[in-house]
């Protein structure tokens, strides 16, 4: 059955981004049962790889029956799924929608979550004509911050207590970005080389 909304492979030397596959469950479920990658996400680390399973078909029945699209993050070289981004709550009128997205523990610290990131919003901004994009982020998890900012999400509030996970109450922090905003210096690399005759 087809998707309800095409989402274009996306790749750059290092990174695949891809529909993901049946045959991905066990590095997902690798990532989603790391209790320091899961630390502040508003739902508790898998215990049981058939959750992995079962995220991939609810993936599946999202992406047929939702606007809404989920990328497997993976190395360019292996395919190996690394990570997953997911873009929803997409309101296309209004143009705007939220992103989500993780890491396996050992890929981080590397620029691969910035680099993902910054192809997703290149076509959602670009190729879709987005104008403005959030983030949910527990305020405490400070890299998640810094990589945002990096992008130019702007914190604009923060809602407190608003998840409850193995007995903690943690917050949200709000990020938003404007296509206006969004600091992409493979754009000002093809800007600045715009209009440069040749020699």
């Amino acid at each position: 059955m087809p998707t309800r909304l095409p989402q274009p492979e996306l790749s750059s030397l290092r990174l695949r981004l891809r529909e993901p596959r049946e045959d991905d469950a066990p590095a997902l479920f690798a990532i989603h049962s790391d209790p320091q990658v899961m630390r502040y996400w508003s739902c508790p680390a898998w215990t049981r790889p058939a959750q992995a399973e079962q995220k991939l078909a609810e993936i599946r029945r999202q992406r047929r029956e939702l606007d809404i699209l989920v990328w497997a993050i993976a190395d360019a070289h292996s395919d190996l799924l690394i990570g997953s981004s997911a873009v929803f709550a997409m309101n296309l009128e209004q143009g705007r929608a939220e992103i989500g997205y993780s890491l396996h523990r050992d890929w981080q610290g590397r620029g691969l979550a910035s680099e993902a990131l910054r192809m997703i919003l290149r076509h959602l901004f670009d190729g879709m004509g987005l104008r403005r994009i959030e983030a949910d982020i527990d305020p405490r998890n400070l890299a998640s911050c810094r990589l945002v900012e990096k992008l130019g999400f702007v914190r604009e509030g923060t809602l407190h207590e608003r998840w409850q996970v193995n007995g903690e109450c943690a917050d949200s922090a709000l990020y938003g970005l404007l296509r206006r905003d969004f600091i992409d210096p493979q754009a000002t690399y093809a800007q600045g080389h715009a209009g440069v005759p040749a020699r």
